[in-house]
Formats: C-alpha cells, structure tokens, sequence
C-alpha cells in the first residue's frame, strides 16, 4: 500500500525479490497540471508494468474494498507512504501491517520527518518498520536503521537515501516475520519528541531576521520540493515577487536583514540576522530553476531591491 516514489523502490525490491504480492493498493487517478490530464501514482505506474492487481479505493471502509481486499488472502500487509488506514483494513492479514517511516521512531511523527530533520539541523535521519495500531507511527518497532545527514544533503538527497535503505529494510522485515524470529520493541515514552506535522506554504517563507544557519537549514529542509520562498521587494512600489530559494552557503558579513549585495554577476547575498547567505540556486515566478549566475544574465537588481 503506497503512493509516491518512496514507495516504489520498495515494491520494486519485492516484486524483483520474488515475493508474492498478490495486490497493491494505492490513491485514485487524479487530474493534475493545466491540462488537467488524469495522472497515476508512481506506485500505479510500477505496477502496472508488472502487470500486479491494483485496488483504487476511495474509501478505505467501503464494505465492496473491505471484501476485495480480503479475497486476496494476504498473509501481511506492508505500508509504504499511504495514508492512515482504518483498523478493519490494518487488522485483517493474519501476520499483521507493518509501515516503513522515513525517521528514527519515536522522533518525528507525522508527515513529513525527513523536512523536519533537516529544518531542525539534526545529523542523523533514519528508517523505522513498525506494526501499525489505533495511534498513528506508535506501534511496536521491528527494526530501525540509521542514515547520517552530511552539510549539504537537502530534502531530496535524503529522500533518496532513505528510500533505498527502506527498501531493503522492508525486505528484511517481511523475512523475520515470515520466519517467526521478530522482536518488536515498544517506542520509547516519557522523551521529548520532535514533531514532523505537514508542511504549508506558510512554513516555506523566509524570516530573514534568523540565523544564516537556521535560513540555511530551512532551505535544504524543504529544497526541491516543496521549496522555500522570500517576498523580493523590488523597490519599484510594484507587488513582492515570491522567489523560491533552493540552496545557499553562509557567509561572514553583516547587514540589514534581507538586504541584497550583488556583483550582477557572479553572486547575490543577502544579510540575516548575523552573518549571510550566498544563495546558489532560485526561481523567479513563472520562470525555471536557475543558478546564479544564469540568473544575473538576464535580471538585475537595483539598490532598492530587498528581501522582506
């Protein structure tokens, strides 16, 4: 059961591992674009190459989904990216539902943790399978593997990461079960948690008054997708332009918070609230993902421009 990508690898390490998937279960076809074109899921789009029975529901109680699934006689269940199931639906497998998270349960929560990771500068993500439950990433932990996060991951490098470490974990966990010789161990309580709650456009925006570190971290958190942005003052009386930003590297200069120092070739900085960003890769509205110095070409700022 799985939607995105991170789902995929770990069906595709299933179905080439040769185990018996007798169904996949993923979210309805969905317009999307301008065109409005139905689109699948990449998860729908895997199993249909491999000619796998596929399950669309959108409800996961309706009783003709409840009966379909249950024709299938799944010995387990395996969770992957989905969304929160139903306990008629994670109760029915006779070896149970187990999920693979991209964190180190109990730590982040929730719907995006491996955003939050890197938001928060933690040095360490990692994978957890679990058997699911009433609460939502509470369950017994069956096994957990730990990934480093290096200076320049972003949100996309460690979702890759995680992706193939999970999808060998997955395989891992489907053996234990299989063979009987699990140890499931019960998350930890009474720590503190940090939470992985989903992320809004609100999230996204620069404060530029905060550290160039924390501004940093929060650009690799959210860097390629969903991206964060800053309000581009160009001084012309004329609407903010919400320029999305994707890397930066920090650099040891002072300024107003969100000023802007440019050689219109090379470079843009702009001031936080102690040192300052050397930003490395944007988008303008409307327009493509540029470096720099692919953006000077063609755009320039003026000494009233500003970060806001």
């Amino acid at each position: 059961m799985g939607t995105p990508d991170f789902a995929v690898e770990s069906l595709k390490r299933l179905v080439e591992g040769g185990y018996n998937v007798v169904g996949v279960v993923t979210m309805p076809d969905k317009p999307a674009g301008r065109g409005q074109k139905i689109k699948y899921s990449a998860v729908k789009e895997y199993a249909l190459s491999k000619g796998l029975y596929i399950m669309q529901p959108e409800k996961l109680k309706d009783e003709s989904f409840l009966n379909e699934l249950k024709s299938l006689n799944a010995d387990l269940q395996i969770v992957v990216a989905f969304r929160m199931l139903p306990e008629s639906v994670w109760n029915m497998p006779p070896m149970g539902t187990f999920n693979l998270h991209a964190s180190l349960l109990p730590q982040y929560r929730g719907a995006a943790p491996i955003n939050w990771a890197i938001m928060n500068g933690d040095k360490e993500s990692g994978v957890t399978t679990f058997f699911l439950t009433h609460e939502i990433d509470t369950g017994n932990i069956i096994m957990q593997r730990t990934v480093d996060i290096g200076e320049d991951d972003c949100a996309g490098t460690l979702h890759d990461n995680l992706m193939y470490v999970g999808a060998e974990m997955v395989c891992q966990t489907v053996d234990a079960i299989a063979k009987g010789n699990i140890k499931t161990i019960e998350q930890p309580m009474g720590i503190e948690l940090k939470a992985a709650p989903k992320i809004f456009k609100n999230d996204c925006k620069i404060d530029w008054n905060q550290s160039a570190e924390k501004i940093r971290n929060k650009i690799r958190g959210l860097s390629p997708y969903p991206a964060a942005w800053a309000a581009l003052d160009m001084g012309n009386g004329e609407e903010p332009l919400a320029v999305k930003i994707f890397s930066a590297d920090i650099v040891p200069c002072k300024g107003d918070a969100g000023s802007i120092k440019t050689d219109a070739k090379r470079f843009i900085e702009v001031a936080c609230g102690d040192n300052s960003l050397r930003i490395t890769s944007l988008q303008l509205p409307g327009k493509k993902r540029l470096s720099v110095d692919e953006l000077l070409r063609g755009f320039s700022f003026n000494e009233n421009c500003k970060f806001i």
